[in-house]
């Protein structure tokens, strides 16, 4: 009885061992493509990819450098979707704190993700909600807050954000409903463009329906109360 006893505590431990061995090449792998697309343009993200699969070619998007586009784009989304960008580490605690408290006074639950993890969500992950992915989404954060600084975050969420129907990043969006480059979008058509982010498949930039034109107003308001484009000098410099 004792061989079979022992044989089986040497599998155990092999399979701990080989366990071990998968979870510390996953991290390392990770934090090396982190690293890696700090200065690498990836041709597509995760998002892009579970597109192709459910719905077929074709998908517009064209990769742009943040110097390429109109600094009142960048603000835009920050006026929108996140405006304590600059200054959190990922993870807005002021936000969360705020929803939480919402929550328990009955209303819904509304998210309160950072424009840091929307990034993490895009390039990495998968679309739907599960605690696993929760737990991915925040290590990815915490990579990239870590290893990247905010103007990358800030680049790659502006060329792999969904902007409309098969269309990902501003490039494309300016291009396809504006007929403009990205550098010449202006502050209206900027803002317009982050209205329709939470969902930009039912909200469309082409047929601006009456709650895209308020939440517009609402972005454009938000950018005068930042300061205008000045808010992210320190972001939006070159190092």
């Amino acid at each position: 009885m004792r061989k079979p006893a022992r044989r089986r505590k040497k599998k155990k431990g092999r399979l701990r061992r080989i366990a071990l061995l998968v979870c510390w090449a996953w991290v390392a792998g990770s934090i090396g493509l982190v690293i890696l697309l700090r200065w690498w343009e990836p041709p597509v993200s995760a998002v892009m990819l579970q597109r192709l699969v459910a719905q077929g070619p074709p998908l517009h998007q064209r990769w742009v450098d943040l110097a390429d586009v109109d600094p009142q784009m960048a603000l835009a989304v920050v006026a929108a979707e996140d405006q304590r960008f600059p200054s959190h580490w990922g993870f807005d605690t002021v936000e969360i704190a705020a929803a939480l408290e919402r929550r328990l006074e009955g209303g819904r639950l509304r998210g309160a993700s950072t424009i840091s993890q929307q990034v993490a969500r895009n390039l990495f992950l998968w679309q739907g909600r599960s605690y696993l992915r929760k737990g991915l989404e925040a290590w990815f954060t915490g990579l990239i807050e870590i290893l990247w600084p905010k103007r990358r975050i800030l680049e790659m969420y502006l060329n792999f954000s969904e902007t409309g129907e098969r269309t990902f990043g501003v490039a494309a969006a300016s291009e396809r409903f504006f007929g403009v480059e990205p550098h010449r979008l202006g502050r209206h058509r900027a803002a317009l463009v982050a209205a329709v982010l939470p969902n930009p498949v039912e909200y469309r930039i082409d047929a601006p329906s009456a709650y895209v034109i308020g939440r517009r107003q609402w972005i454009l308001e938000q950018m005068r109360n930042l300061g205008g484009s000045g808010y992210l000098a320190d972001v939006l410099a070159v190092p």
